[in-house]
């Protein structure tokens, strides 16, 4: 079974059974709801937070993503929403949009998987009108000594499978190192320790 067969035809699948269950879904809820204007989600995927969306505060939905096959499953989501949704199936570390052109940025789940996650949120700073937003929900980097340690011990075996996710990426440190002013709340939520370290809140561009 080659890599690329998995990724398009099971991969799709498992993050969207994954990144759907209870626990997700409640970090979800915490900060999508605060979305409005003309949104740009970066990962948008299987369309999972597209449900989630205030439609009284939302105008519009710029979705990137570079599965296509993540696309699909996502089309039945965006009919049932009544949103206007755009696809766009590109990576975010070049987003084609205009600068200074989205009231809200969505980031759930997402900068675990991209290669350079500060380049992508650089691009997603340049994309924000001045006084726009940044929201995110990410898990991470453990604050504890021994979960990091086997969050370093399993990364290699783990990512072969989970489309190159990593375990122990420091989001706030992220978000800073890309001109961020992050606001951040983190937990361990339900879940095995390894995958349960959660970064939630908003960012504001430096200016």
């Amino acid at each position: 079974m080659s890599e690329n067969w998995y990724e398009r035809n099971i991969l799709p699948y498992i993050i969207n059974l994954a990144c759907g269950m209870k626990p997700i879904l409640e970090q979800r809820m915490k900060i999508i709801p605060q979305a409005e204007g003309r949104v740009l989600e970066v990962g948008i995927g299987t369309g999972l937070n597209v449900p989630l969306y205030d439609r009284a505060r939302v105008k519009s939905i710029t979705g990137v993503d570079p599965s296509l096959r993540m696309h699909r499953l996502a089309r039945k989501r965006i009919q049932a929403s009544g949103i206007d949704v755009r696809l766009i199936g590109l990576s975010a570390e070049t987003l084609p949009v205009d600068d200074e052109s989205f009231d809200t940025v969505v980031c759930t789940y997402t900068l675990c998987t991209i290669p350079d996650p500060v380049a992508a949120l650089k691009e997603m700073r340049r994309a924000l009108i001045p006084g726009g937003k940044l929201l995110f929900s990410e898990h991470g980097r453990a604050p504890d000594a021994d979960v990091l340690k086997w969050q370093t011990r399993v990364q290699p075996y783990w990512s072969k499978f989970t489309g190159g996710c990593q375990l122990d990426r420091d989001m706030p440190a992220l978000l800073r190192a890309a001109g961020f002013k992050p606001t951040v709340q983190a937990a361990y939520i339900e879940g095995p320790k390894l995958l349960s370290y959660h970064y939630w809140g908003e960012a504001v561009p430096e200016r």
